[in-house]
């Protein structure tokens, strides 16, 4: 019996020794796909900058472009303050408030949707009105470019053009607004000429790296731990075995 248990020792290791080996491997593949996908992050940030650092381009001229987004811009047109929106929710150092939605026409039957900055929370109906309302007459606004928070598979119907909104979902807003809003994009305003008094322009999003580095490293160290508690338990295994009787010859008949 003894033979029997001595002998059962070595499948045990052998089968967590596969085990190690497989959750090790799986480990280290996803460490390596984090890598890769901070390796992209970095890429796509590299091209925020070099947008975000060239000269300011008329927006049809970005639009012509394969990807616009991040490219400052701009434009010349009038509000549209009677189908304006509150983006609600948007803090600004610590005080809370919303950000205005105001659309732009710049062309008979075109707009592209503004997001003219942030308000005080006070501030919680559209149109807005007293200092932060929208100016009356051509304006010519430069902003940066950026993607719409959606496809518009949240509009309403039929359309109606909410009061406030929690995303910028483009689409969404271009099925209640009479003009055509430019697709899948929208304008930060950093500035308006003439100057007026607009809302506190809002700032860019923030560009990080994200948690990509952090996961990888995680990712690494479980296949580490893997490995060596393999050998802890192959170890502790090793030691429990017990020893083989000699044999007296005295067996019973």
């Amino acid at each position: 019996m003894a033979a029997l248990i001595v002998a059962g020792g070595r499948p045990r290791r052998a089968l967590l020794f596969v085990v190690a080996v497989v959750v090790a491997a799986v480990c280290v593949r996803l460490g390596f796909w984090q890598l890769d996908r901070l390796e992209q992050r970095r890429a796509f940030n590299e091209r925020i900058g070099a947008a975000l650092a060239s000269e300011p381009v008329p927006l049809a001229t970005a639009l012509d472009a394969a990807d616009p987004t991040f490219r400052r811009v701009t434009v010349e047109g009038s509000w549209d303050s009677a189908h304006e929106v509150i983006l609600f929710g948007r803090s600004l150092q610590g005080r809370p408030g919303n950000h205005v939605l105001t659309p732009l026409t710049y062309a008979d039957d075109r707009a592209v949707l503004v997001d003219r900055g942030w308000v005080p929370s006070d501030v919680g109906e559209a149109p807005v009105t007293g200092a932060a309302a929208a100016a009356t007459g051509q304006v010519t606004v430069e902003g940066v470019v950026l993607p719409s928070d959606g496809d518009g598979a949240a509009a309403p119907s039929p359309a109606t053009l909410p009061d406030q909104v929690r995303t910028v979902d483009v689409g969404a807003l271009d099925a209640a607004i009479p003009a055509s809003l430019v697709p899948d994009v929208y304008v930060l305003l950093e500035r308006q000429a003439p100057r007026g008094e607009p809302p506190i322009p809002a700032p860019l999003p923030e560009v990080t790296e994200g948690p990509h580095l952090g996961y990888a490293i995680q990712w690494f160290t479980f296949a580490a731990v893997a490995l060596v508690g393999y050998g802890v338990l192959a170890r502790r295994l090793g030691r429990e075995r017990p020893a083989p009787q000699a044999d007296t010859g005295q067996g019973g008949i």
